[in-house]
């Protein structure tokens, strides 16, 4: 058997982060309405970090 190292697995969180979250699942995590969630998916895109630091403000 070769170790072929062309092919080479990306680790799943880089190509999960790369994406904004879907409307519905982020608004079960923190508990706010569809609305507000979208805003916040909206005004912060692709960027969870952030996008969950306004999800656990609104949850509060």
């Amino acid at each position: 058997m070769t170790n072929d190292t062309t092919k080479k697995a990306q680790p799943a969180k880089a190509a999960v982060t790369d994406e904004p979250y879907d409307v519905i699942y982020f608004a079960k995590k923190h508990r706010i309405s569809n609305e507000d969630a979208k805003d916040i998916i909206e005004k912060h895109g692709a960027n969870r970090k952030e996008a969950d630091k306004a999800g656990r403000r609104i949850s509060v």
